[in-house]
């Protein structure tokens, strides 16, 4: 009766988006616009400038125009997979498939094996804690010390890190998180000086066999921390998790918003809510609803969809949607949003519902 009732909403007329649930207009950029790429790794904002890490270059938007970073401007490779602004300095720096790129005051600096204390020239994921900048790589995670020069690395001989495959980094003041692939989250404390390791306690079984007893898969791909809240969002190949310092909930496709398990990203906004970069859509929750913002599947049509709480799904009227429904990346500017896909970078401006704030 349940799988009928759904399914009679999902026929019917598309409605409005329920109050507080962002709707936006969406517009697309890909080559033809001066996007170096179509496969969009990854988005950052930066103030004004909007940054997009693409197979091919480094794409800059700002003003209302692109401007392409290549190997021949000084970037470490072509390939960008994450880029990560320094607020205090403005200086940006750039992970790479050969190395670690800082622009600064209009050139490149490249950090490698052979000219620095980096782990490896494979680097997933970077990000900027004051005067230390983190980076995730294919052999560890590193650390520069900007003041000192002073690098340190992180793998298997001192931390509890039993994988060294280091996908992503999200280094706040209080704690840093690595999504180490295979071998699930690591967990640094500032204060203490030391690491703690979080894991699937069923193993890296493809089923969920003790529901909210731990990390939900060991195949981590994103991990993001709402410090204030004292929220950790994970990613993984097989769901998402949240975890409180005490709990931990796991987000499967079967009980939840998400339109697969399959995601490549996490992006809180506190520790309510978060944005998932999954591989068919984007979905968003606010701590009790869902929203999935997509070309559909079968159709490729704008679509638009909203579960809530008791799992009744309901079809909203959009003229618009993200460039692809493979999403790997998003940021936020503002109430707007910027998402990475595998076919083109798209920014998401928010709609505001009449009679809405």
């Amino acid at each position: 009766m349940k799988k009928m009732v759904l399914l009679a909403v999902l026929a019917g007329a598309a409605l409005a988006a329920p109050p507080g649930m962002p709707r936006f207009r969406w517009e697309n950029f890909t080559t033809a616009d001066g996007l170096p790429d179509n496969h969009v790794f990854n988005v950052c904002v930066d103030g004004d400038r909007v940054w997009a890490a693409t197979e091919n270059g480094l794409g800059l938007y700002q003003d209302g125009k692109w401007r392409v970073f290549t190997p021949k401007d000084g970037l470490a490779h072509r390939a960008v997979l994450y880029v990560a602004p320094d607020p205090r300095t403005g200086d940006v720096w750039i992970a790479t498939m050969g190395g670690l790129s800082r622009y600064s005051a209009g050139r490149f600096d490249t950090f490698t094996q052979l000219n620095s204390g980096l782990a490896n020239d494979v680097v997933y994921g970077v990000s900027v804690q004051g005067d230390f900048v983190w980076a995730a790589t294919a052999a560890g995670g590193s650390r520069l010390n900007t003041r000192t020069g002073e690098w340190t690395l992180f793998n298997e001989r001192n931390t509890p890190m039993y994988e060294i495959w280091t996908y992503a980094v999200d280094a706040k003041p209080g704690k840093v998180y690595y999504a180490v692939w295979g071998g699930g989250v690591l967990e640094y404390d500032v204060n203490s000086d030391r690491w703690k390791d979080y894991n699937d306690p069923d193993g890296e079984t493809e089923i969920v066999l003790y529901k909210d007893q731990g990390l939900v898969h060991e195949i981590t791909t994103s991990v993001s921390y709402a410090e204030r809240d004292g929220i950790l969002w994970v990613a993984t190949y097989f769901g998402a998790s949240r975890y409180d310092g005490r709990n931990w909930h796991n987000f499967l496709e079967k009980d939840s918003g998400l339109p697969s398990n399959f995601l490549n990203q996490v992006k809180a906004v506190d520790g309510k809510r978060a944005w998932f970069s999954t591989d068919k859509g984007l979905a968003y929750y606010d701590g009790e609803n869902w929203a999935v913002y997509r070309p559909a599947l079968d159709t490729h049509k704008p679509e638009m969809l909203v579960r809530d709480r008791a799992g009744a799904v309901t079809r909203v009227g959009v003229d618009t949607a993200p460039a692809h429904h493979y999403v790997l990346g998003v940021d936020f500017q503002g109430e707007d949003i910027w998402v990475a896909t595998a076919k083109g970078l798209s920014h998401g401006i928010r709609v505001r519902e009449e009679g809405s704030r």
